[in-house]
């Protein structure tokens, strides 16, 4: 953490929480449907003058034991999230709340557990372990999942319909290549999660995370949904089948990762648990939110963007004599793309803490107290687009990371940690950080290996857009 500037004033937070019940309750009837998430946040930053201050984040009341957050919504105060000596993180990964342990085998993944506890350490570096001693294999098995995706969206195109579903097919795409990642290659149809393994996890993940979703209804609608949604969890019996057919795959078909899980002394009915939770909620969850995200915006910069990719894609690959890692790594546009739909639409929005001790933290303009066990919240698509640090913050701008742009890739924190930071078993930045990356310039690559320009339409929703993919323009040359 960078030391604190004496000359920023204290203030006192400012914001409120509310009546107790019911002030949780109107904002969240704000947050999902009279003001929206984005709009929630703007509202409150103007009428407080700051871009720190305490609010209520859902679902609470009911299933939240307490939704009081103190929101960080700018690129100085946020940092601390990530600061482990100071914050603890325990059971908040999906917020104020987490989701019974029935839905993970009874365990605790290690996603939930805070940095202090020993089964953190040891489940984290197995993790690291195993994905270093699969670099090798990434390429050529990412490579071979996208040949089947574009195939599959060709076919689409072809249809009676002329316009194909990118999201389903790349969750295909992700799913495979993840199960063939850690099960050596194996087939999930060839285990009892057959061709179903994105719909098995989507219907896993619904359940845990419908309290903090919404399907945009009417307002009056909306108030219904709210009382469905958060007042009651939705137990974890209702997926039970579910997940026992993605864990049985997972059991069956990684048994060298298993192995190797029992060797660092992980016992091996946790350590597939784990697996399974690293591969459906953090890579799958990730990705299946990522890639359409990345598609979007790459759509969006329209076909002079995509003339330029191109042309560093198919100039860099032809220089490398193929796709390989060197090639990847001299493709600044291609990076510098990546990064920048990362910083503009994180996939992953939100960063929850618990102050381990009283402490003072700054925006650009003030510092406030922090007292022990306070909730912290960040809301990172406002932090990433900071004025105070990034020129025309709201727009997609593919370079801003080319050259000297490079020196703002601190100031990109999708991997609940700093771009130019690596994971570690000591803090909390997602173990396969620079798999995600990889993954999604490897993507770019593909696309324009094949294909000279595209369109597309899609629809914005809580967890991600929905992408329609409209034309496809068979590359003018074949590399």
């Amino acid at each position: 953490m960078a030391s604190l500037d004496p000359k920023l004033p204290l203030k006192p937070i400012p914001g409120s929480y509310g009546l107790p019940f019911f002030g949780p309750i109107s904002d969240r009837h704000d947050y999902f449907y009279h003001q929206g998430r984005d709009k929630y946040f703007a509202t409150r930053i103007k009428k407080y003058n700051s871009t720190v201050f305490k609010t209520n984040m859902p679902p609470g009341p009911f299933i939240s034991q307490n939704p009081r957050v103190i929101a960080l919504l700018d690129a100085a105060s946020f940092p601390i999230l990530f600061d482990n000596s100071k914050v603890e993180k325990r059971n908040l990964l999906d917020g104020t709340f987490m989701p019974s342990t029935d839905f993970f085998g009874g365990y605790r993944p290690c996603a939930f557990q805070d940095t202090t506890e020993p089964s953190h350490q040891l489940i984290k570096t197995f993790f690291i372990n195993f994905l270093s001693s699969k670099h090798s294999i990434f390429l050529p098995l990412f490579r071979n999942a996208l040949s089947e995706h574009f195939a599959d969206l060709d076919d689409q195109l072809a249809g009676k319909h002329g316009k194909a579903s990118f999201n389903s097919s790349i969750g295909t795409a992700i799913f495979n290549f993840i199960f063939r990642l850690i099960c050596e290659n194996k087939n999930p149809n060839e285990t009892k999660i057959g061709s179903k393994g994105p719909t098995l996890v989507q219907t896993w993940l619904g359940a845990q995370l419908a309290p903090l979703a919404t399907l945009n209804p009417p307002t009056i609608i909306g108030y219904l949904e709210d009382l469905v949604l958060r007042t009651v969890s939705i137990p974890a019996w209702t997926v039970k089948s579910s997940y026992k057919n993605l864990y049985e795959g997972f059991s069956v078909a990684a048994t060298a990762a298993l192995d190797e899980a029992e060797r660092l002394g992980i016992k091996r009915d946790e350590a597939c648990h784990n697996l399974v939770f690293m591969a459906a909620f953090n890579a799958f969850g990730g990705l299946s939110n990522q890639l359409p995200i990345l598609i979007k915006w790459v759509g969006l910069g329209g076909e002079e963007l995509h003339k330029q990719l191109a042309h560093e894609i198919r100039t860099v690959v032809k220089k490398e004599g193929g796709v390989t890692f060197a090639a990847l790594e001299n493709m600044t546009l291609t990076k510098s793309t990546v990064y920048e739909a990362l910083r503009i639409e994180p996939a992953v929005p939100f960063q929850y803490a618990k102050a381990r001790e009283d402490l003072v933290i700054q925006s650009h303009d003030a510092s406030f107290q922090i007292n022990k066990g306070e909730m912290l919240f960040g809301y990172q698509p406002f932090v990433t687009k900071d004025p105070k640090i990034f020129d025309n913050p709201e727009d997609f701008v593919a370079d801003r990371f080319v050259g000297d742009g490079g020196k703002l890739l601190k100031y990109v924190l999708w991997s609940n940690g700093r771009e130019t930071e690596d994971p570690t078993p000591d803090n909390k930045q997602c173990p396969a950080k620079n798999l995600v990356v990889l993954m999604c310039r490897l993507f770019l690559v593909e696309l324009f290996l094949r294909y000279d320009t595209f369109t597309i339409d899609f629809k914005p929703l809580v967890l991600g857009p929905t992408v329609t993919i409209k034309s496809l323009t068979k590359a003018s040359n074949t590399f």
